[in-house]
Order: C-alpha cells, then sequence, then structure tokens
C-alpha cells in the first residue's frame, strides 16, 4: 500500500533434435512444427542493422564480441529462468558464438530460428507433460518435508537432464500449490486452476508464427544498444498505441508481459487505479473478475486478451487480483476493485493549492502547483489558436494567483511526472530564469544543440523548490536539474528516473524500428541518463531502485558528461544545504509517516533479498504470518504516534483503518482532497521555509 511503487516473450517453442549444429542451406527441409522465416524478414534484418550502424547514439561494432553477447541475450529472452533448454542444447548453440553477427549481415536468419525451434520444443514438451501428469503430480506432494525453491535462476547452472528439469519443476507447481492453499482453495480446484493456466500457455505457445521468431530474435539485437531501442513487428506496430487507449478508457494503467505474468508498468496520472490508490508499479495481475462475476485466472494469456478483460465502458466495476511489487511470496495476494473511467485532460493539467506553515505561532501560505505531465495542445499551437493549452502557459497562470494570495514561496511538483513535451520543459524554466540554456543535446554524430529562454523577459523570482521522485523522468529531470544548475531552487526528494535519452520511429521493409539518437545534458555538462537528477534535500525512498528506474534495465546507456555552459548562479544554494539537512533530520527523528516510510523500505529490502523459498506449508504459514505482523506492527507505530486507534489483522477496512501514511498514494490519488495532509509535500514546504535567508541574500551573478 506504501508504493506505488521488450515484453519478456513466453512465446512459442518447437525444433529438430540438433546432434550436431549445422545451418541447413536454401531449400531446407524444415521438420513438422518448425518455424522458418521470409525474404522480407531476411532483408529487414539488414536494413535494422544498417540503421542500428548509422543512427544509433551508440556505436557498436557487429563483430564476434556482438555476436557473444547477442547469443546470450537471445537465450535469456527465450529461457531466462533456465527451466526448459538443457545444458546440452546450451552445448550445441556454443559453435554459433561467433557466427551470428556473420550471418546477420548476410541476411541469414537460420541460427537464430533454430535456436527458437529448439526452445518451442521444449516448451511444448514440458507443458503438455504437466497438463497431462498434473492431477498426479499433485497428489504425490507432501508439504510437510523441508525442501526449497530457487526464486531466481537467471545465473543457474542449467538442468543437465530431462530427470532435472522434471525434479525443478514439481518443486515450482508445489510452491504455486501452496500459494493457493493458502488463500483457502480446495485441491480439486487448484488442479483445475493451474491446468487452465498450463493450457494457455500452451495454446499461446502453439500459436507462435515467424513474425513473432522475427520480432523476438530483432529485440535480442536491438536490446545490445540500449533498452529503448525496439523493433517494432507489422502487429506490434499496429497495436502500438494499445497502452495508450487502455490508460484512456478503462483503469488508467500501462501493462506489459512478464515471463507468464502481466505486469503494471506505470499508472496515468488522474485515471481510476491513480485515484483509488492501491494498484502500484511492477504489481502483478494473476486474475480479473467484472462486476458480480467470478474471477478469470489470467497467468499465461497474451496481454492484449487480458487488456480486453480490464476494459470496460465507464461506470462500471472491475476487480483485480494481484501479486503486490512489495510482496515477500506470491501467496500474498490482494483483490483491488476499481472503478472504470475516462482521463480528461483537465485532470492532467497543472494544478495549484496553497499549503500552511506554521512558524512562530504564524501561518505562512506556500504555493503549490501540481505538474503531472509537459503537455502542449500541438494542433492548436500550429493552427495558431491563441489560447492553445499547454503546461507553461497555465503554470504562468496559477503564478500568477498565487504570487496575488501573497504566498512565501512556490513548491513545483514532479513527482510522477514521467515527462512529455520537450518545448515544455524548457519554456516552463523559463518562468524560472531571466534567460539562458535549459538543456544540451547530444547527437549520434557528436553534434551538441542547446536549448532553452533565448531572449531576456519577467520570470517568478521568490523562493523556490522542486519536488521529484524515482518516476519523474524525462522532461521533469531537465526542468529539476536546470533549477538546481542555475542555483535557482532547492530540489527535494529522492533520485528521480534517469532517463536521458530520445527516441524516433523509423519505417522499415517490415515494420518499425524505435531507435535512440539523441541523449540529454543538463548545463553544467553531467548527464540526465542513468543518473537522473540527485535531490539537494533526500527523502525515504518509497522505490525500490532495483526494480524501478533507468539503472534497473539492462544494458541502460552509462552517465558521462560533456562540456558545460556558462551559465549564472542565482543564490548559494548550497552555502545553505548543510543547515537545512540538519532541521530537515531533526523533524524526521520524531515524524511518524517519515519514521514508517524508512522503515518500510527495509521490510521491502528485506523482501527483494530472498533468494529461495520454503516448500514446507507450515512454515509457509509461518512465513507468511511474520510479513503479515511485521506490516502490521510497523502501521500501528505509526497510528499510535499520530494518535490513532491501532487496528488488528481481524479488523474490517473502515475509512480509518485504510488512511495510509504514504505521501505517494496521498499526492497522487488525493490531492484533491484539501482534508488529505501530504507529509512529503508539508516538509518540503518546512524545507523551504528553512531557506528563506538563501533567497534574501544579494543576488548572484557569477559565470562559470
Amino acid at each position: 500500500m506504501m508504493h506505488k511503487s521488450i515484453i519478456r516473450h513466453l512465446l512459442l517453442p518447437a525444433l529438430m533434435s540438433l546432434a550436431v549444429l549445422t545451418l541447413p542451406a536454401v531449400g531446407k527441409q524444415l521438420e513438422p512444427g518448425s518455424i522458418d522465416y521470409t525474404k522480407i524478414q531476411s532483408e529487414t534484418a539488414t536494413e535494422i542493422l544498417k540503421k542500428l550502424h548509422d543512427r544509433h547514439y551508440l556505436k557498436l561494432q557487429v563483430d564476434d564480441q556482438f555476436s557473444s553477447r547477442l547469443l546470450g541475450s537471445y537465450i535469456d529472452r527465450l529461457d531466462g529462468n533456465r527451466s526448459f533448454f538443457l545444458q546440452s542444447d546450451i552445448d550445441e548453440f556454443e559453435p554459433l558464438r561467433h557466427k551470428l553477427d556473420d550471418h546477420l549481415q548476410q541476411g541469414n536468419l537460420d541460427s537464430g530460428y533454430l535456436i527458437f525451434n529448439r526452445y518451442q520444443q521444449r516448451l511444448i514438451s514440458r507443458l503438455e507433460h504437466i497438463v497431462e501428469n498434473l492431477p498426479a503430480i499433485v497428489e504425490k506432494m507432501d508439504f510437510s518435508i523441508d525442501e526449497s525453491l530457487e526464486l531466481d535462476r537467471s545465473n543457474a547452472t542449467w538442468p543437465k537432464s530431462l530427470a532435472e528439469t522434471d525434479e525443478l519443476w514439481r518443486k515450482r507447481i508445489k510452491s504455486r500449490v501452496i500459494a493457493l492453499r493458502l488463500t483457502g482453495k480446495e485441491q480439486e480446484d487448484i488442479v483445475t486452476l493451474l491446468r487452465k493456466r498450463y493450457l494457455n500457455q500452451l495454446n499461446r505457445v502453439k500459436q507462435s508464427n515467424s513474425e513473432d521468431v522475427f520480432q523476438i530474435y530483432m529485440n535480442a539485437i536491438a536490446s545490445l544498444y540500449d533498452p529503448h531501442t525496439n523493433y517494432l513487428s507489422p502487429t506490434t506496430s499496429e497495436n502500438f498505441n494499445i497502452n495508450m487507449s487502455l490508460s484512456l478508457e478503462g483503469i488508467g494503467a500501462v501493462l506489459q508481459t512478464e515471463d507468464e505474468y502481466t505486469k503494471v508498468v506505470r499508472l496515468v496520472h488522474a485515471g481510476p487505479a491513480d485515484k483509488q490508490g492501491q494498484l502500484q508499479p511492477s504489481d502483478r495481475i494473476v486474475a480479473v473478475a467484472q462486476d458480480g462475476e467470478d474471477f478469470q485466472d489470467v497467468v499465461g494469456l497474451r496481454l492484449d486478451e487480458v487488456v480486453q478483460l480490464i476494459r470496460g465502458e465507464k461506470g462500471t466495476k472491475v476487480r483485480l487480483e494481484v501479486i503486490p511489487v512489495n510482496a515477500a511470496t506470491s501467496d500474498e495476494n490482494v483483490i483491488i476493485e476499481i472503478i472504470r473511467d475516462t482521463v480528461k485532460l483537465e485532470e492532467q493539467s497543472a494544478k495549484k493549492k496553497v499549503i500552511d506553515i506554521l512558524r512562530n505561532d504564524e501561518l505562512i501560505k506556500v504555493g503549490v502547483i501540481d505538474i503531472p505531465a509537459f503537455y502542449i495542445d500541438f494542433e492548436a499551437w500550429r493552427n495558431g489558436d491563441p489560447n492553445y493549452r499547454s503546461t507553461t502557459r497555465d503554470v504562468s497562470k496559477l503564478l500568477t494567483e498565487l504570487v496575488e494570495e501573497g504566498v512565501e514561496g512556490i513548491i513545483i511538483d514532479l513527482r510522477d511526472n514521467g515527462g512529455g513535451s520537450l518545448l515544455e520543459a524548457n519554456q516552463l524554466t523559463g518562468l524560472f530564469i531571466e534567460s539562458g540554456a535549459t538543456v544540451q543535446i547530444r547527437n549520434s554524430n557528436t553534434q551538441v544543440l542547446r536549448d532553452g529562454k533565448r531572449r531576456s523577459g519577467p520570470y517568478y523570482d521568490g523562493p523556490l523548490a522542486v519536488m521529484i521522485n524515482r518516476l519523474s523522468a524525462s522532461a521533469s529531470e531537465i526542468f529539476a536539474g536546470a533549477i538546481q544548475d542555475y542555483q535557482r531552487g532547492i530540489v527535494i526528494g529522492t533520485q528521480s528516473f534517469g532517463k536521458g535519452t530520445v527516441q524516433s520511429l523509423t519505417p522499415l521493409k517490415q515494420g518499425q524500428l524505435k531507435i535512440t539518437e539523441s541523449k540529454f545534458y543538463r548545463i553544467s555538462g553531467d548527464s540526465t541518463q542513468h543518473r537522473g537528477v540527485i535531490p539537494d534535500i533526500s527523502f525515504p525512498a518509497v522505490y525500490d531502485k532495483e526494480k524501478v528506474g533507468e539503472s534497473s534495465l539492462d544494458n541502460a546507456l552509462p552517465w558521462d558528461r560533456i562540456s558545460p555552459i556558462m551559465h549564472r548562479r542565482y543564490f548559494d544554494i548550497p552555502e545553505y544545504v548543510n543547515e537545512l539537512r540538519t532541521k530537515h533530520d531533526q523533524r524526521m527523528k520524531s515524524d511518524p509517516d517519515f519514521i514508517y516510510l524508512a522503515e518500510q523500505m527495509e521490510l521491502i529490502e528485506e523482501a527483494s533479498a530472498i533468494e529461495s523459498i520454503t516448500l514446507n506449508e507450515k512454515a509457509r504459514i509461518e512465513l507468511q504470518d511474520r510479513e503479515k505482523e511485521k506490516a502490521l506492527a510497523l502501521e500501528n507505530k505509526r497510528r499510535l504516534a499520530k494518535g490513532l486507534k491501532p487496528i488488528n489483522e481481524n479488523d474490517e477496512d473502515t475509512d480509518e483503518t485504510t488512511e495510509q501514511a504514504s505521501a505517494e498514494n496521498v499526492h497522487s490519488s488525493e490531492d484533491d482532497d484539501e482534508d488529505i495532509i501530504d507529509p512529503m509535500l508539508t516538509e518540503a514546504g518546512e524545507i523551504l521555509m528553512d531557506a528563506l535567508p538563501a533567497y534574501r541574500q544579494k543576488k548572484l551573478a557569477i559565470i562559470r
């Protein structure tokens, strides 16, 4: 509850027994069930290599080292948890390690399709075996013996035999049976449910075609460059807006497939799920139910099938059964009920409010402008409409109104702001500086472009703070970084996402290529990539950096620097930072909400460190009970410190018991409710008031 907080393709596999791995010639005879590629796919592969070489920011050589990385990347995409391939399969693929680059440059995709077909063979065989023998497998299970299941097998050894794979899958199935037993399901129902899940996967596997294989193989190549470079097949290109459609009409969540689960990538600000407040990024959806109907298990279903179940008419209710991101085990499922709705433009726009900070028995007004995205109505702007909507135009009006209301300072709240228009990030910065550059953009040809406020003009010159968190990305990082570099304001919160790259879509003979062509740099010369923006005053993290953020993605481009731009320094913020931190830390020692945040993050880190799960049912129940007890004790510690009534595990949910300390939840889902206090926002106001002397000093005009 505290967290708000390409597709791993559990696809299709089948092939011949490769006693000696030799590449068949043109006109090859394929075994029944094997998948082959087309001439246009061969041509598209060479076209992709050329475009990556010519246009990608990162200049990689397609050589033996590239080939070796590709082999590992491709096998990981197919069987990252090492559950289907045997060691003998991997040994047979080894002669290809330094040959894939040569094959690809010739348009020869034989090796990629051979590996996939072997994977499909293993996967189909495994799923058919499970479906046929599941009742007997479950019947033989002894839940009293002490054994465990390794949770992450990404670095484990490959099974050496089918018997070893059988044992691995016996344990995996047993763990799922225990998880379902702990939810109160009977064994007969458990067998029926699991059999349905594996049948879903089997049917999905058997539907795979050459387009699926080609997309996986090409994305294994693209991922070697960076995580935002992707190949989109014709079908994927047609469905490119499926997540956006879902976010605008339904529950307001962007989803993706990861292994056999549907995972929440992010929530749309002011969308139904965001307002409801329980669904969080990285939660996994295991079942969906329409209003008044039973849950339908969705583990193993295609993403578009899950999307269709979740979408629906405005005003209707949908229930989701999810494994929370901070769950220690997959046993801890929760039910979330959401009323479907549409996200209105006005709910996505910037909003203002005033908070009161008590100082010396006097209430001081602080203005807050919440910016959920950097938006602009490009069509109206291009058509010359004088009333077009944009972030900068809206914020300019709100600034004027807040100054007229007599606020002592302004907080720009960029928490959960995933970015948007670069133009708006530049223009918004111009509302707070007299003139100057905002961002540097370095292209793949090493040319550096600069953008910002080119002419001197009026700006708000009062006390300023910017709030960021781990989901503040891209344009948000450009704005926050510029404010920090100019020492125009204090940046408060947690390390931002670290998305400092620019992508473009380019058409191909078949499908499209989304390619990273440029990289953002701050005026200080620091990249926003990977590292993001580090706040001047840090708050407890409410997102696990190992799971959320650019640094959590494979092959993310690194942080680096280029030459800085000479720029003005408005105030000497660093001179006051240590004093501000000391006062902040002193308040935090006794603040129940911040203590709760820090301690809950410790629990989440403990859960993330678990490497194996017990398959002894009694021990599993004890583990689950301990986790619940820890969470309840932590919540009651916070409640008692705030003078609230403690709760026990048997309490029914009420308005009081479901009130949460999470500033992330409050900020996102309740920001229109004046009765809800956001502790992080309040503390940001306290810090800004502490910093008033810094803004009253003589302004500096120092050129670096």
